[in-house]
């Protein structure tokens, strides 16, 4: 049976509950990461009131620690995951990120500790997205990979909203002192439990004894003439050689010069409603739930625009930056976020305005996420798409590096007018987009696919 002329309700669809293990791990993922943006004012607070006495920028350290080696490790994740397989891969990652997670909450107030653990725990980390890419090339047609991406990378969306609730509750529960530490520790933790399921649901399509033929056949009906992902399971790739392709670097400064925003908004956003509008824990809880609550919805119809696209006669690349050019113009709505944020200006609208841009920014770079991502699956064979991500992942890392310190450093010069500091900010974070845009177009001008890997 051809599966092209198959009814929908025919093909199963286990492939989505696939995509549901992703996005738990995910949201996993951006739980453990998140937590520490939440734990900023205690961080930075001085030790006669109670906090550990950082300043801005030995927390920039930190983050950047974290991103540093998340960046330099990625790269290697993506290549050791196409040699293991996704169904080690990503549990020996998920092992390492809980574990070190966990650990966080037992080094005190050294700012040195929490940069060594906070490093170790990016070791973990950086095999999520590589590994989660692969296993969608892996599960999914071209025609749904951004749909499945955005779905599961809604998940870091989730994972952020949850902490935005549950690190302010421990510090009003437990207080303080003892508040930091269970954040750490129960949000650590939690990645043991994704485990077992996983152990349970998951193996590549070629050996699942739940998948019927007709789905397995509906996986592979995009698959280009001669791409090689027949014999994808088991084949490998020199990683030296994806640097020599066009289509490795157009997918490396796509990431290097926008996830920095997104780095931004998920440790520095809690930072900006304090200094900006005075809000204590309780009062940042709704705001950043909401943000990233928005950006859920960024994350799933950005990666449903390509398929409605194609669905009108365009093809799968043209679809794919086609959406991601009116994707890369909507951050421009947080060049606003200063002037809507001027309280003098708008009085009790001010906060509910600026927090209205910042969402637009969120869902945006959502979006924008769930589509570069799925260019990779777009251009690459399935056994070149784990080291791919991770050469992505690693630019972005080293793109959100530099925002973290950029940031640390802006907020200790302009101290008594961080309103400066974030202005600088969000206009970085609203043009970046469009550059990177640009950038791709020039490297990969037309659809490109790799045949002789």
């Amino acid at each position: 049976m051809n599966p092209a002329n198959t009814p929908a309700t025919a093909i199963s669809r286990f492939r989505w509950v696939i995509c549901a293990l992703l996005l738990f791990s995910t949201m996993v993922n951006y739980m453990d990461r998140q937590v520490i943006g939440f734990l900023k004012d205690f961080f930075c607070t001085p030790t006669a009131a109670g906090g550990f006495g950082w300043s801005n920028s030995q927390f920039s350290y930190v983050t950047s620690a974290f991103l540093a080696c998340y960046a330099g490790v990625t790269v290697f994740a993506g290549w050791i995951i196409d040699r293991i397989g996704t169904k080690l891969g990503l549990a020996l990652s998920l092992i390492i990120w809980s574990v070190f997670g966990v650990l966080n909450a037992f080094v005190g107030s050294l700012v040195t500790a929490h940069m060594i653990i906070r490093s170790l725990f990016g070791i973990g980390e950086a095999g999520n997205f590589p590994a989660s890419i692969k296993i969608v090339a892996e599960w999914f047609p071209k025609r749904e990979r951004a749909l499945a991406t955005g779905i599961f990378n809604s998940g870091s969306n989730i994972g952020a909203m949850i902490c935005a609730l549950f690190v302010p509750w421990c510090l009003i529960h437990w207080g303080d002192e003892r508040g930091w530490k269970m954040a750490f520790i129960l949000t650590g933790s939690l990645g043991f439990i994704w485990l077992i399921f996983w152990f349970w649901l998951y193996e590549i399509p070629s050996r699942h004894p739940r998948l019927s033929a007709v789905e397995l056949a509906y996986i592979h009906i995009d698959d280009e003439p001669g791409s090689n992902d027949a014999g994808a399971d088991k084949s490998k790739v020199r990683w030296i050689k994806l640097l020599g392709y066009r289509q490795t670097w157009c997918f490396f400064f796509g990431k290097f010069l926008t996830d920095g925003a997104w780095y931004f908004y998920l440790f520095w956003l809690p930072d900006y409603l304090k200094k900006q509008f005075g809000m204590g824990k309780s009062e940042i809880m709704l705001p950043t739930f909401i943000v990233f609550g928005t950006a859920i919805v960024g994350s799933v119809f950005g990666g449903s625009l390509p398929l409605l696209l194609i669905k009108r006669g365009m093809s799968v690349y043209h679809a794919r930056m086609t959406a991601m050019f009116f994707i890369a113009v909507c951050p421009l709505a947080v060049l606003w976020t200063q002037y809507f944020g001027n309280v003098s200006h708008f009085g009790q609208m001010a906060s509910s305005l600026a927090i209205a841009t910042i969402c637009i920014g969120a869902a945006a770079h959502q979006a924008w996420s769930a589509n570069i991502f799925t260019t990779v699956s777009d251009m690459f064979p399935k056994k070149a798409v784990a080291s791919v991500t991770g050469i992505g992942a690693m630019a972005g890392g080293l793109g959100g590096v530099i925002i973290q310190m950029l940031s640390g450093r802006l907020n200790d010069l302009f101290h008594q007018n961080p309103q400066t500091a974030y202005l600088i900010m969000f206009s970085i974070c609203g043009f970046c987009y469009l550059i990177a845009w640009t950038v791709m177009k020039i490297l990969v001008p037309r659809h490109q696919p790799i045949t002789d890997l």
